[in-house]
């Protein structure tokens, strides 16, 4: 997370950010309007095998013009050291589409890393604690987790209140299977450039056959992300991971959409 806010910083010193750079406040009243037209998508996680919808993934969205999808969202965030405030919002966003929902249904939420130091997370009168049976906290691989301690006992905090944990994108950044033993986690999500051609790579399925036996001896359920033909679906299938989300099944939108098979 430092070295990526010092290269952030370092971007807006030679003007190299994006357009925002030098007009704060046009950043400021940017990220103000997104966060007024914030909405969450959601996209179905199924079981392949059984034909079954198991789970959503909420995905956050913008209707705000200047900050076209959720990468600029976060980066905006960051910038104005607004990214607690963010977490909030969609945590709030999601807690009131759970109100309406289906009480059979559970969803997948990701997480910053700075969220796991916000104490409203972790509040047991917060708007998502009434939901923790059904709520499934994504913390990206991609995220630096420093203060390993400190992490372990927030998110022991978090089970304590009935929520769960995966570990996302796993394959994709630098954090490896020191990941398993500081989290525990009960879900881990492979990342899509595992899961890309995995039908035609050997060396990705082998790489997938490997980790989701591990998982199982674990106790740890698996989620193969971004699959998007049926060759990739019947290769995972193999490998032994029965839990997908991707475009094969369906694209996030408004809740709840249904899968296709």
């Amino acid at each position: 997370h430092r070295i990526a806010r010092a290269k952030r910083e370092a971007a807006a010193l030679v003007g190299a950010s994006d357009r925002f750079v030098g007009d704060r406040a046009g950043l400021e009243a940017g990220f103000a309007r997104a966060l007024d037209s914030l909405w969450m998508a959601f996209q179905p996680i199924v079981h392949s095998q059984r034909l079954e919808v198991k789970a959503y993934e909420a995905l956050v969205r913008t209707r705000e013009p200047s900050i076209p999808h959720p990468g600029a969202l976060l980066d905006a965030a960051a910038t104005l050291g607004e990214l607690r405030r963010l977490g909030r919002r969609i945590r709030s966003a999601v807690a009131a589409e759970l109100r309406r929902a289906d009480p059979g249904t559970d969803v997948f939420i990701n997480l910053h890393a700075d969220d796991l130091l916000d104490d409203e997370l972790r509040d047991p009168d917060g708007e998502l604690a009434p939901f923790a049976s059904r709520v499934v906290f994504e913390i990206t691989e991609r995220a630096a987790l420093a203060e390993h301690e400190v992490v372990a006992g927030r998110v022991a905090r978090l089970r304590a209140l009935g929520f769960r944990i995966a570990i996302d994108d796993l394959g994709a950044g630098y954090a490896g299977l020191n990941y398993f033993a500081l989290l525990s986690p009960d879900v881990v999500k492979f990342d899509m450039s595992l899961v890309r051609n995995v039908d035609r790579d050997p060396v990705k399925h082998k790489l997938l056959s490997t980790m989701a036996g591990l998982c199982r001896d674990l106790g740890i359920r698996v989620v193969a992300e971004g699959v998007e033909t049926t060759a990739e679906r019947d290769a995972i299938l193999q490998s032994g991971c029965r839990w997908m989300q991707g475009f094969l099944f369906a694209r996030p939108g408004p809740p709840y959409p249904p899968a296709k098979w």
